[in-house]
């Protein structure tokens, strides 16, 4: 009796713990890719393990999603991507408009990934490609507007700035520290741009260790490399001034929150780079910048 108690006991409490990724994924049917894209929009409520590690799922949550639909086809629907071609078919208009409407910056990409020539496939939500259309009618045929055409003359491909804006903006929604968040926007410059926002080479190295990254590993190839290089940091001068006011803002806050961890003894730092970013907070402090980049 002693034992059967023990074991049940034993059932109860790993029935309350939450469950991994791996786990929940199983759970509810879905694919990986369909898990991940499904907990970055907030469709999946998840919590953080004590140290930080890994997202986990609470039954409750799993049980929620399971009485909402139990085959979860309309979670699976709402984080389904398409490319070009289906995207176009599904907006009834021809690739080579759809295109326009993406490199001119009217439809944003969730996601991507390298073909085999490591070239750029950008992936877009169906839903939101469908309400668009439906939204929109009147930028599905005949001239372009002038605005659409004022950015393709100039040459512009605002995909991968839009797919950055949303991307930072999205994880960063997935945490309420404020060292975090600024670790989230700071992966978004390079190394130069970080070094003029961030001065203090502590901090830098407490949002380097924070720093998620963008995106996963895409394999150690040298055009892969080359691919992401140009992929992830900002590279437009109105988004670099973007994303250095929002780091600057950001850091102001996780400054209040608490100090950047630093040694108790350690030797002597080189003096800093060369003085530019206390001008840039001073004139951050007469304004009020919204955090979330503008629409494109």
């Amino acid at each position: 009796m002693a034992v059967q108690e023990a074991h049940r006991a034993a059932v109860v409490t790993q029935a309350g713990r939450p469950l991994s990724a791996a786990r929940a994924t199983q759970e509810l049917g879905l694919k990986r890719s369909e898990f991940d894209l499904a907990v970055l929009l907030g469709h999946i409520r998840t919590t953080v393990d004590a140290d930080g590690s890994h997202r986990r799922v609470a039954r409750e949550e799993i049980d929620r999603l399971r009485a909402a639909d139990r085959n979860q086809e309309t979670l699976r629907e709402r984080v389904r991507t398409v490319g070009t071609t289906e995207g176009a078919q599904l907006m009834n208009i021809s690739p080579v408009r759809f295109g326009k409407l993406a490199r001119a910056g009217y439809v944003t990409p969730v996601k991507f990934y390298l073909n085999r020539y490591r070239a750029v496939v950008w992936l877009y939500l169906a839903e939101e490609l469908q309400e668009f259309a439906t939204r929109e009618p009147g930028l599905l045929t005949g001239r372009s507007p002038q605005r659409m055409r004022v950015v393709l003359d100039a040459g512009e491909d605002r995909r991968a700035r839009n797919w950055r804006g949303r991307r930072l903006g999205l994880l960063t929604r997935q945490t309420e520290d404020p060292w975090e968040q600024a670790a989230i926007t700071s992966s978004a410059l390079d190394p130069v741009q970080l070094a003029e926002v961030v001065d203090d080479p502590y901090e830098r190295a407490y949002l380097n260790k924070l720093r998620p990254g963008l995106v996963g590993r895409y394999g150690e190839s040298p055009a892969a490399r080359e691919a992401m290089d140009r992929l992830l940091p900002a590279d437009d001068p109105d988004e670099i001034l973007w994303q250095r006011v929002s780091l600057a803002l950001l850091l102001d806050e996780a400054r209040d929150h608490r100090p950047a961890p630093r040694p108790e003894t350690s030797r002597p730092l080189p003096p800093p780079l060369p003085e530019t970013s206390r001008g840039l907070r001073a004139w951050l402090r007469r304004r009020k910048v919204p955090r979330d980049p503008a629409p494109s």
